[in-house]
């Protein structure tokens, strides 16, 4: 007995050193292409998380998500995290957090992880000056990705629905809870951005223009990695949001939506961009998201937007494309022209699949 207790501690201290020494040198996330080097990489995340996932987000589980008790403790875990993050004992979590995660700290000010007062000062950190350019930032009629993320883009709700988001209530009306606002986007072009923890978390505006509507919406805190985001959980219509209409020249009004997720204690669209009036220029700090991942929604009107071909490609094979604030997202669909900056399509991506088609061959058996 004594012997087949000693085997069995053993072989439990194997498996969790080979998780603990698995976890910060893989990649457990879904597939992203890498838009700066042209390559494929998978985003880190931890495997317990990724197990998880496959749990909650599947056919046979999902109405566990949308019960009253989930709600709550999503919300409460939220509310926890928020709090912990800001102790000064949270402090001891920044080196492992940079070392598994592999985050290049030359590109942040400041840059000495010892000069953050607490994990959440760390995790709203800022990017040095220059090491996210702006495209074009003269030329009003280009739009930019808002965040260091992972983005989507669809030339509609529909097609969008089709191809990426299956919540079985994503509209843009439910996003904004507001009928006539969700009108004027209806059929309109979507861009959508994820970002993962360890990503720099302000957001970023995506044209030049002036500030119409500011709204602030109650909600929950679901993940919004792809698994939860291909579920028939209504995600990004339930989850806290905050949102902006933006009314420029070049694109119509854009609508702007920051969505909280898991461990995300708050949403904070900065106080000046709440004010009706208030100008703004592409690329200027808009907001910021406390700890956890989160998710952008940018959408515009029919017809007044044409996403940059290399996005365009790698979501029609829903393949998310990683992105940094101030790249281009595309042009104004009166100002696009053949000597217009666009990206060349990507190669395809080398062996195995995205998680969308794993799940469509799953459904073919």
């Amino acid at each position: 007995m004594a012997l087949t207790s000693r085997i069995s501690g053993i072989l439990h201290w194997i498996l969790d050193y080979l998780l603990t020494w698995l976890y910060p040198r893989s990649q457990w996330g879904w597939k992203s292409y890498v838009r700066k080097t042209g390559t494929y990489e998978r985003e880190k995340q931890p495997l317990l998380k990724k197990i998880r996932l496959m749990i909650l987000f599947n056919p046979l589980m999902e109405w566990i998500d949308t019960t009253h008790l989930m709600r709550l403790h999503l919300h409460n875990n939220a509310v926890d995290a928020g709090k912990k993050e800001g102790t000064a004992q949270s402090r001891k979590e920044i080196e492992k957090f940079v070392r598994d995660y592999e985050i290049d700290m030359s590109q942040f000010e400041p840059e000495d992880i010892g000069k953050y007062r607490n994990f959440e000062d760390f995790f709203v950190r800022k990017h040095k000056k220059g090491t996210r350019p702006i495209d074009a930032p003269q030329d009003a009629s280009g739009a930019v990705c808002v965040a260091d993320s992972r983005v989507v883009v669809y030339g509609s709700v529909a097609e969008s629905k089709k191809l990426w988001i299956k919540g079985l209530d994503f509209s843009i009306t439910n996003l904004v809870m507001d009928t006539e606002l969700g009108k004027q986007f209806a059929n309109g072009p979507v861009a959508s951005f994820r970002l993962s923890p360890q990503d720099y978390h302000r957001y970023h505006c995506p044209v030049t223009g002036t500030i119409e509507t500011f709204r602030s919406l109650p909600g929950d805190y679901y993940e919004v990695d792809p698994k939860a985001l291909q579920s028939k959980v209504d995600i990004l219509t339930r989850n806290k949001r905050q949102f902006v209409v933006i009314d420029t020249e070049a694109f119509g009004k854009v609508l702007f939506v920051a969505i909280g997720a898991t461990e995300v204690g708050s949403v904070v669209i900065h106080e000046k961009y709440r004010q009706p009036g208030a100008k703004i220029q592409k690329g200027d700090e808009i907001g910021i998201f406390q700890f956890g991942g989160s998710a952008i929604i940018v959408a515009f009107q029919p017809g007044r937007v044409q996403f940059d071909q290399d996005l365009v490609d790698m979501s029609r094979r829903r393949i998310q494309v990683a992105v940094e604030v101030g790249m281009s997202l595309g042009k104004a669909a009166s100002s696009r022209s053949s000597s217009s900056k666009t990206a060349e399509a990507p190669p395809s991506p080398p062996g195995d699949l995205s998680y969308a088609d794993v799940v469509d061959q799953g459904k073919t058996k």
